[in-house]
């Protein structure tokens, strides 16, 4: 286990820093990375790092969302209005229907199987999306608008619905009947996970304020909370629909909210954390990609997607339109939703798992949804944003 933590670690520095030099983003090189040293490269890890890779993978999205808890403020998330609803399952709702549409003609599956395929690949990177987000907050770019809000707010909600449909879809092709309670799940899921999540960061707040200790302290103590909530999800989502992802980033905006100075300090220790934690992420999820379903995606694969993606653009201009947004904002909010990864990782490979007979065409075409939208969804984002985004004054 040591050494496979130095290997990711190493990794991912090396391969991360060769893509920067090049002015590609460093997630690249650390997806290859783990492509290399993973079980279907050198095969280099130790089985009990990969037993517990999604774990770690878990605790590194939620760094990353807490801190995007500790950067927005409710004010700014209210400017986004409509448009911010409707991102939060409008484009998923469009790239669902694209596969539903386009796979059983494209690779031969049933309309069902072709739902879970599109649930698989419906959900946005918050890995991705969420530190560039933050970046823009920092640069003030397009925050007069509330973008970088907006796309925050809207990429860790699309995520919950999406996950809810993809498990009502399998209920589906396993025999169950998608019931009234199971759509009912999502607005509750979410409303549970804003309620208890705002809830925990005043608890916190008060803590902090009425106990004097160090940032460190500090850090380890909303960290262990946003840890606790995401495995009270494990244990309770069933008898109460409950979305963690949702409540750590809102336990940040709590914090946030009532003790802002600790905020400030909060989150300038997480974005060194993060600095570690997207290492883990990211050289794992390169460590999950199978080389054997993506040989096997092919050609018919590839066009899948980039055809889903289009119906997924579609669906966010729908979002934003009738706003005050300009043609190079919405532009930017297209590219800023395209980006996958940690989901796809981490769902793709159930249906096969499950027996189910599209299982490995939902895997091949989850890992190549990563290889293709996670590098170049963060090279564009990366690339547009000061040419797209104003600055604010």
């Amino acid at each position: 286990m040591l050494l496979s933590t130095a290997l990711i670690l190493t990794v991912g520095i090396v391969f991360g820093g060769i893509c920067r030099k090049i002015h590609l983003p460093p997630l690249v090189g650390m997806i290859a990375g783990g492509i290399l040293i993973g079980s279907y490269g050198l095969d280099l890890l130790d089985p009990s790092m990969q037993a517990v890779s999604a774990d770690i993978r878990r605790a590194a999205l939620i760094v990353i969302l807490i801190r995007a808890g500790l950067k927005l403020n409710l004010s700014d998330l209210k400017k986004t209005g409509r448009p911010g609803v409707l991102m939060c399952f409008v484009p998923a709702c469009f790239e669902i229907l694209g596969m539903i549409l386009l796979a059983p003609i494209m690779l031969g599956m049933s309309h069902v199987e072709a739902a879970i395929l599109g649930a698989v690949t419906g959900a946005v990177s918050p890995a991705v999306i969420v530190p560039r987000m933050i970046k823009l907050i920092d640069e003030k770019r397009g925050t007069d608008k509330a973008i970088p809000q907006m796309i925050l707010a809207g990429a860790s909600v699309d995520d919950v619905f999406v996950i809810v449909m993809f498990t009502a879809f399998t209920g589906v092709i396993q025999g169950e009947k998608i019931s009234a309670m199971s759509i009912a799940s999502i607005p509750i899921s979410l409303f549970t996970g804003i309620i208890i999540g705002i809830l925990s960061g005043y608890i916190l707040s008060v803590i902090y304020k009425r106990i004097s200790i160090s940032p460190v302290i500090a850090v380890l103590i909303i960290l262990s909370a946003g840890f606790a909530l995401s495995a009270a999800e494990n244990s309770f989502g069933k008898m109460i629909p409950f979305a963690s992802m949702i409540a750590v980033m809102c336990m940040g905006i709590g914090v946030k909210r009532k003790a802002p100075q600790k905020a400030v300090v909060l989150s300038e220790k997480f974005g060194s954390i993060w600095s570690a934690a997207e290492i883990f992420l990211f050289v794992l999820v390169g460590a999950c990609v199978s080389v054997d379903s993506l040989k096997n995606a092919g050609l018919r694969a590839l066009l899948l997607l980039l055809c889903v993606l289009a119906f997924r653009a579609a669906g966010v201009v729908l979002c934003l339109a009738f706003t005050k947004l300009n043609k190079r904002e919405k532009l930017f909010c297209v590219i800023a939703y395209m980006p996958k990864a940690t989901v796809q990782a981490a769902i793709g490979g159930i249906p096969l798992a499950m027996g189910l007979a599209c299982g490995e065409s939902v895997l091949a075409v989850s890992v190549l949804a990563i290889l293709l939208t996670a590098p170049l969804g963060a090279l564009a984002i990366d690339m547009s944003y000061k040419k797209l985004l104003s600055e604010k004054r």
